[in-house]
């Protein structure tokens, strides 16, 4: 835009005015793209390995066009590295670590499930067209949200962390798309771990939702599937078999230097949350829903059950970390009083914090409120496991109360 101001000249005494005008001379779009094609580079094996990435990028794809392939992608300060320098052991907090000190499953539990609590960031651009961006752990943990990726990368590096061998494994899912899972070998069998929801498949699960197992990268090399079946049941994990697959960097290439060069911290530092908030939030919580459960029941009256309440506010802490009896005796008592006089149907419902709209929907479309028995009676509990950084566990149960006839 070009803008021109004029004036009106007149003898003193006039008036006068000015205005101004605008030629629009026409406009220039520079894509997002095109300002991620200027990576900042260190020096030149960067180049060369980068250069080298692409070619096996698109070999690859080449070979099995429906086959996921990332090498190389964009950091958060707009520099392209290898996808292997984010993959370093990296310190679980130690809250985590004290649980079960006697039992490293539960351990490796535990920290998935961690993960998993991250709230999920969708994938904003496509992933094949070479410009993903990934965030480094540090960074999803401070920011409480990550990619598929992400989540991959940084579950890969705590297990890492306990001396596991693991990778990050990119494919796809029935159920999710495109996916990044974990892969980890273990005595006498692999097994796929999902980041997004904390859950472990052995290989051969039949209820794995893992469709294809495409590609594999750790913090020395990339491989790429080149056997013929990429279902997990048919795959040979074993990444040293070169008939099945192909790695970026030959073993005849010297790669020392590359693994110290990563783009981790060396250990991650975590902060306790607020406790105060915690207990402010699971009351904001409660007042909305029983708020919301009114308004969903207009022609209706919503009555509250108060000894359904507390017995499952007893229950709801131990469901997190599925220690103990979900109930005392004291309260098992009190249950089967209150089942002498009441139907009761409800279930719990645990779900990462990421705002109050995705709460009440997933309460909404449980259909509890929707009963249209006469004299129902509900109860209504939330509790909020804290781990460090403000992530957080929510568990709503919520039931519904009829009177034996």
């Amino acid at each position: 835009t070009v803008i021109e101001k004029h004036e009106d000249h007149c003898l003193k005494g006039c008036s006068g005015h000015s205005y101004i005008r605008k030629n629009w001379l026409g406009s220039v779009i520079f894509p997002f793209s095109a300002l991620l094609q200027q990576p900042k580079f260190t020096d030149e094996p960067d180049i060369t390995l980068l250069q080298r990435a692409q070619i096996f990028r698109k070999d690859c794809e080449a070979m099995f066009p429906n086959r996921r392939i990332i090498t190389t992608v964009f950091n958060d300060e707009g520099t392209n590295i290898l996808v292997t320098r984010y993959i370093r052991a990296l310190n679980p907090p130690k809250q985590l670590l004290d649980l079960f000190l006697s039992d490293s499953n539960a351990t490796l539990d535990i920290i998935a499930r961690f993960v998993s609590l991250i709230p999920c960031l969708p994938d904003t651009l496509n992933e094949n067209d070479g410009f993903d961006i990934w965030m480094s752990p540090e960074r999803c943990i401070n920011l409480t949200i990550g990619n598929k990726e992400e989540h991959a990368i940084l579950l890969c590096n705590y297990f890492l962390y306990f001396g596991k061998k693991a990778w990050v494994l990119l494919g796809t899912s029935t159920l999710e798309g495109q996916v990044a899972y974990v892969l980890t070998q273990e005595t006498s069998e692999y097994l796929l771990w999902n980041p997004l929801t904390g859950q472990s498949h052995k290989q051969f699960d039949p209820f794995c939702p893992l469709q294809s197992a495409d590609c594999l990268f750790d913090n020395e090399n990339v491989w790429f599937n080149i056997q013929h079946n990429s279902t997990p049941m048919s795959v040979h994990f074993d990444n040293s078999r070169e008939s099945s697959w192909k790695q970026l960097l030959p073993k005849n290439i010297q790669i020392q230097w590359m693994k110290s060069e990563t783009a981790q911290p060396k250990e991650i530092l975590y902060f306790d949350t607020n406790k105060s908030m915690v207990e402010d939030l699971k009351n904001r919580i409660e007042r909305t829903l029983k708020c919301k459960l009114m308004e969903w029941r207009p022609k209706q009256p919503t009555r509250w059950n108060r000894q359904c309440t507390a017995i499952l506010r007893q229950i709801l802490p131990k469901l997190e970390l599925g220690t103990g009896s979900l109930v005392s005796t004291e309260d098992e008592s009190e249950f089967e009083r209150l089942l002498q006089f009441y139907w009761v149907s409800g279930f719990p419902i645990q779900l990462p914090y990421t705002d109050l709209q995705s709460i009440t929907n997933a309460v909404y479309q449980t259909g509890i409120h929707s009963s249209e028995f006469p004299q129902t009676e509900f109860a209504l509990a939330v509790y909020i496991h804290a781990y460090p950084n403000n992530i957080l566990s929510i568990w709503i149960y919520l039931a519904s109360l009829v009177r034996h006839q």
